[in-house]
This record gives structure tokens, C-alpha cells and sequence, in this order.
């Protein structure tokens, strides 16, 4: 989604944000009061000591603020920032996301590398473990690839596991990805995904709250957790045990009025303590992508719906009945026509069996009708109910 006006910022402004964001002693929330009671950075940086202190600043960091200090540092973090292909998202940036703004503690500004209109894509965050059976591995790899078949943008920490998997399946699948990082945007941890990494900031987006070149302290991840669930409409865990980040993760997204799923796990495995507590709390139970998508508030279901609507008229118009003399030669796709009469077929109000289906498209094999099926089903304007039963959905 692109912004309604071009947003232009000096690099004066971006160094005031800056010093802001990094200055000791604030934090997010402090530093939005500061923004609301002096209107912009530049007003906090020019208050005097009494009045950042009136502001409920403690002496010490009122004098820090008033000083100027901070805005050595701030400059050389502009300079790694323009030398690591970084730009800045402050809460004045028209692509700040708009669920971020809800959370209690927002970051007034964050880096970022790659594609801004993925903050306020239709975001959901996979995480888990950083030592995944194999089950964990193939269940990450299914639906990850099957949702952002659907459009959905995967979110996740790019930590070892869970959340490496979530990131590749989705690229893998021609979808989109976000990693947030627990380090600087340029500090690739664990060293291992620093490919990946550079694959997400060409075709998605890397984010980070964090000075660039800080380490990724253990205290950061935590952190970091809030933001990952803090731009996502809701968040899925695949395993993780009972002491685990995917728990905090979980409990923050919970906090944060997010829908909170679970990929249900076996009950003899430690890495399947925190997703079946979950289930056991409420969290919605996950076999496939579309039990997450079902449960998304309308606005993203409508946003899926009209993606999906899209690509379906880009297939181009139905065809008409073939004529005797048609050409040869002439370059059609029989899938597409298949499609479109599947379509047409199936109601939003009752099912229709797959036998009768079958009888209703003369002409089409039934490995044909079936393999056309199962790739609408994957687009999400066809789901499949017990007995061999099907049903349109999304599609006007």
C-alpha cells in the first residue's frame, strides 16, 4: 500500500528521530510522551532542562536531552545506516503500521531494509523453537508456504528452526517474508542465515529496533517479540517448550488483542508443551492455512479475498462454447476454462459433492476436476468439507 502523498524527510529530521529513539534512559513510552507534549524531536532537543524535567524526566536524563550529547552517536548511526542500505520508519512515516501504533509500548522509529509495504501487509507471525523435530520442520514448511500462496506476508525472528523455515518456505512458495531481528539490521544472527537474510531484504523485509552493530543480546529478543507480534494480525506457534520465546511471544500477541494459533503437537514431546497449552487456553487450533485465515479480522480476509479476486479475472474471460472450425494452433490454457466452470458450479450457500461435480463437467477427467480443485482450494476461493463436499468462498 502505497502512501497517499510522497514522504520526504532531511536528513537533519532523520538525525533528530535518531537521537530520540537511541537516547539512554527514555524508551518507547516515554519517548511518545515526549512527542506529545513537544510536538516533534526537534522540540524535545531544544526544551530546556526545567522543562523536560516538568515532562517527568528525572534530573539526570533531562540534563542528557538538554546537553546535546546523544547526537554524536546519532550521526554515526545515520552514516552505518546509509552504508548498510538502511532507511528509517519513525511514527511520522506514512508507512508506520497502523496495528503497531495499538500496541503500549510502540518504538518511535526502527530500521529497515527492503520492501516498506510490507508492515502493513496482511501480516501473521510463525515461531517455535530453535530445535524442531521433524514434524515441527514439515508442519512450519506446509502452512507457511500454503498461506503465502494465500497472500498472507510471514512474519518470524529468522532464529535457528521454526522461524528459518517459516522465512524460506515463504520465499520458496513466491511469497512475502518480514524478519525482525534481536540485533542490529546489519548484525545477521545466527551467522548461518546471513544468505537468507539478504534474499528477505531483495524480495521482503528485514526490521530492527536496535542501535546498527548491536550484538543480539539475550535481553533483546524479548524485545524484539513485541514487535513481531505487534505487526501481525495474529501469530501461530509450531513448538516450543514450556520456558520458551514462542510463549512470551504468544503472551505478548494475547496482550495485544492478536489471535493467538497452534499447530497441536505430540504429547510425549517437550517441544510440544507451549503450543498445546495454547490450545488448552484457547488459542486456535491449526491443521492447515485456511483454519488461520477463517479466523483474521474482515478487513484482512477482504484484502485476501480481493488479491485473490484479482489474479482470478487476469485469467482472462470464460470461454465460450468451441466452434467446429476453431484453430489448432490457436494457444489456450484448458486449466483456465476448468477453473472458471468450477467456479460457476459451486454456490456459497450449499455444498456440492465431488461425484455430482464430475458429472456436471462433461468433457473434463476426473484427475483433471480434482487437480483444478486442489489448486483453487490453495487460492481460497474453494474449500473442501467432509465427505468429498465443496463450497465458494471469498469470490462475489
Amino acid at each position: 500500500m502505497s502512501p497517499a502523498v510522497p514522504f520526504s524527510q532531511t536528513a537533519e529530521d532523520q538525525l533528530y528521530w535518531i537521537a530520540l529513539h537511541l537516547a539512554p534512559g527514555l524508551g518507547p513510552r516515554r519517548s511518545t510522551q515526549l512527542l506529545t507534549t513537544f510536538g516533534s524531536p526537534q522540540g524535545v532537543f531544544r526544551a530546556s532542562r526545567s522543562e523536560l524535567e516538568s515532562a517527568g524526566l528525572s534530573g539526570s536524563v533531562a540534563q542528557s536531552l538538554s546537553s546535546g550529547c546523544i547526537f554524536e552517536e546519532a550521526a554515526i548511526q545515520q552514516q552505518k545506516m546509509l552504508e548498510s542500505g538502511a532507511d528509517l520508519v519513525t511514527v511520522a512515516h506514512p508507512y508506520y503500521p497502523e496495528r503497531l501504533r495499538g500496541i503500549y509500548d510502540p518504538p518511535v522509529a526502527f530500521f529497515v531494509r527492503g520492501r516498506l509495504e510490507l508492515l502493513n501487509a496482511v501480516n501473521v507471525a510463525i515461531v517455535g523453537t530453535r530445535r524442531p523435530s521433524a514434524y515441527g520442520m514439515a508442519a512450519t514448511e506446509r502452512i507457511s508456504a500454503e498461506l503465502a500462496e494465500a497472500g498472507v506476508c510471514i512474519v518470524s525472528g529468522m532464529a535457528r528452526g521454526i522461524d528459518t523455515k517459516a522465512h524460506q518456505s515463504a520465499l520458496q512458495a513466491g511469497g512475502d517474508t518480514v524478519a525482525i531481528f534481536g540485533s542490529g539490521i546489519d548484525v545477521i544472527y545466527p551467522v548461518e542465515n546471513r544468505k537468507l537474510a539478504e534474499e528477505i531484504a531483495s524480495r521482503g523485509l528485514l526490521i530492527s529496533e536496535f542501535a546498527i552493530g548491536s550484538p543480539g543480546y539475550p535481553q533483546n529478543f524479548p524485545v524484539r517479540n513485541r514487535l513481531v507480534s505487534g505487526i501481525c494480525a495474529g501469530v501461530l506457534v509450531v513448538e516450543g517448550s514450556q520456558h520458551s520465546g514462542s510463549s512470551i511471544t504468544a503472551r505478548l500477541a494475547a496482550s495485544q488483542d492478536r489471535e493467538v494459533f497452534a499447530v497441536p503437537g505430540n504429547i510425549t514431546s517437550s517441544m510440544s508443551w507451549v503450543p498445546n497449552q495454547l490450545i488448552k487456553q484457547g488459542a486456535k487450533l491449526v491443521q492447515e492455512w485456511n483454519d488461520v485465515v477463517v479466523e483474521l479480522p474482515e478487513k484482512d480476509r477482504y484484502a485476501l479475498a480481493s488479491r485473490r479476486r484479482q489474479q482470478l479475472l487476469d485469467l482472462g474471460p470464460l470461454p465460450t462454447q468451441p466452434k467446429q472450425n476453431k484453430s489448432v494452433t490457436e494457444n489456450t490454457d484448458p486449466s483456465i476454462s476448468l477453473k472458471k466452470r468450477i467456479l460457476q458450479l459451486l454456490a456459497f450457500d450449499k455444498t456440492t459433492h465431488l461425484d455430482h461435480l464430475m458429472e456436471l463437467l462433461e468433457g473434463s477427467s476426473g484427475s483433471e476436476t480434482i487437480a483444478v480443485l486442489f489448486e483453487l482450494e490453495l487460492l481460497g476461493h474453494v474449500r473442501q468439507l467432509p465427505g468429498k463436499n465443496f463450497i465458494k468462498v471469498w469470490v462475489d
